[in-house]
């Protein structure tokens, strides 16, 4: 019961979302729909009459933001209890540092070419906090979450299948976008490293492709491990591992440093979500595809080779080091707000380390808020790796964890966030990564509902109670999944949990 009296009643996990569900559309819908127009369609495309403001994914974004935002405006029937979420707080405190930095910056006065940039990057973070909310709010059950988990990984697979072919046509393949009336493509065409063409997906730069690509990779291998996130045996469970081959494939041949310390980071960070049985399996598949690419390629193994031989007399390198020396010197005037969010223009100094840059526009305070998110998310993905009683969500779970980390790892070599796809997905990881907290709690409340109505004592005729079967019901009816350990709780799934007879 409420404490206002009402009942919570039963209400299907196929028809449930915190998020829009009564409009017919779902949350893991409006997210697939912007992972698709994120990895989908070229970075560089904007609708043309928008300018940098027309990305399609960013436009979506702030739909997502907009919807997000009448669903809290709407009085809803509570069918689980509210989780506490350390990422919404952090978020919070992170876009208010943001606006704070952003009218100090105003109020300093600003060159007239870079208000626009700064007013642009607000609407960016307004997007990314659209998807990052709608994920947590939105993504309230197990099979919602493993959907976009299985979504991910495709997209993931397929942005890799796109870089091999452009490694090895040494043709973007994506010139036809700028024949589609209304749009505006900045054709930049492929980049080169030594003899290899550096595959850049529809992603504006390599090394923003070779984040999406390694990101993708803990799902990738979760969603094999696990067949897919399903119950029942399907023909299709082995086409798991033939993606997460291409990704590893395409990893090994984006010809940079960086993405291959990401992978390194993404096959490390896996392991816990990988069963032991499965380890040497996995390192087997990796042996065989870098001694395919090896043999196959000839001059590869040497070019990756001297990509870490020869790091210190690398240009990249070297700015990256001598940019470290000179943050002192651009945030001594605001140390702790920073410069102002999106008002440090390349023609200032070009940072590769999307942290740094963070420090120089919002400050100490701004990047504690930003990596404070990220830690959390992934300490509320731990937290539901061991609390959840379901071998499934703790996989995905700490699947999750894995690639949120290998993202944030990956945005100290290039400046991420002012690239679509990196920043894009950086967000909507984030989302899904702390919601797992949330579904977590809801396994653990179907256990505890399950063992009160499996007890002798009971009686069948009692009412739902507010942490009971309400929230159960929503979690997991219609996911046609098994309790851990035999536990039968088929009554408490499709019925009210009976209260205790008093004596």
């Amino acid at each position: 019961m409420t404490p206002g009296g009402e009942a919570f009643s039963p209400v299907a996990a196929g028809t449930h979302s915190a998020v829009g569900r009564g409009a017919g559309i779902s949350a893991a819908t409006m997210l697939t729909i912007y992972l698709v127009l994120l990895l989908a369609i070229p970075s560089s495309t904007t609708i043309g009459a928008l300018g940098s403001l027309g990305r399609p994914s960013m436009l979506w974004g702030l739909v997502l933001l907009f919807w997000w935002m009448l669903s809290r405006l709407q009085a809803r029937a509570l069918t689980s209890k509210p989780v506490s979420q350390p990422v919404r707080y952090m978020l919070a405190a992170f876009v208010v540092v943001v606006l704070v930095s952003f009218a100090a910056a105003m109020l300093r006065g600003q060159p007239a070419d870079q208000i626009s940039p700064a007013t642009t990057a607000l609407l960016r973070l307004a997007s990314w906090s659209g998807v990052l909310l709608v994920a947590i709010d939105g993504i309230s059950t197990h099979a919602d979450a493993a959907k976009l988990v299985r979504r991910l990984a495709i997209a993931g697979a397929a942005l890799a299948a796109l870089g091999l072919a452009q490694f090895f046509s040494g043709q973007t393949l994506l010139d036809w976008w700028g024949n589609i009336p209304g749009l505006a493509v900045d054709a930049s065409g492929v980049a080169t490293r030594g003899a290899f063409t550096r595959a850049s997906g529809t992603a504006t730069h390599p090394l923003e492709y070779g984040t999406a690509v390694v990101a993708a990779l803990p799902l990738a291998i979760t969603a094999a491990v696990n067949r897919g996130f399903r119950n029942r045996a399907s023909r299709f469970a082995g086409w798991w591992w033939v993606a997460v081959g291409v990704i590893l494939l395409a990893s090994l041949v984006t010809v940079s440093r960086s993405a291959l310390i990401g992978l390194g980071v993404a096959v490390v960070a896996s392991l816990p979500a990988i069963p032991r049985a499965y380890r040497w399996g996995v390192a087997t598949l990796g042996a065989i595809i870098a001694a395919t690419v090896f043999a196959l390629v000839p001059g590869m193994f040497g070019t990756l080779v001297n990509l870490f031989v020869g790091a210190s007399d690398d240009p990249s390198t070297q700015s990256r080091t001598a940019a470290l020396a000179r943050v002192p010197e651009f945030i001594s005037s605001s140390p702790v707000i920073g410069q102002g969010f999106g008002t440090f223009l390349p023609r200032y100094y070009i940072f590769d380390d999307a942290w740094v840059l963070l420090t120089v526009e919002v400050g100490l305070l701004g990047v504690l808020c930003m990596a404070g998110m990220v830690l959390a998310a992934i300490g509320s993905a731990i937290w539901a790796a061991h609390r959840s009683p379901f071998d499934d969500t703790k996989a995905m779970s700490r699947g999750l964890a894995a690639s949120l980390l290998t993202i944030a790892v990956l945005l100290i070599f290039f400046d991420g966030l002012s690239f679509p796809i990196s920043a894009g997905l950086l967000f909507l990881v984030t989302g899904l990564t702390a919601t797992m907290r949330t579904i977590a709690a809801s396994d653990i409340t179907l256990v505890r509902a399950s063992e009160r109505a499996a007890r002798p004592d009971t009686d069948v005729t009692g009412s739902v109670p507010a942490t009971g079967a309400g929230a159960v019901t929503a979690h997991r009816v219609g996911e046609d999944r098994q309790l851990p350990d035999s536990l039968d709780g088929s009554q408490a799934l499709t019925r009210p949990v009976p209260k205790r007879r008093q004596s």
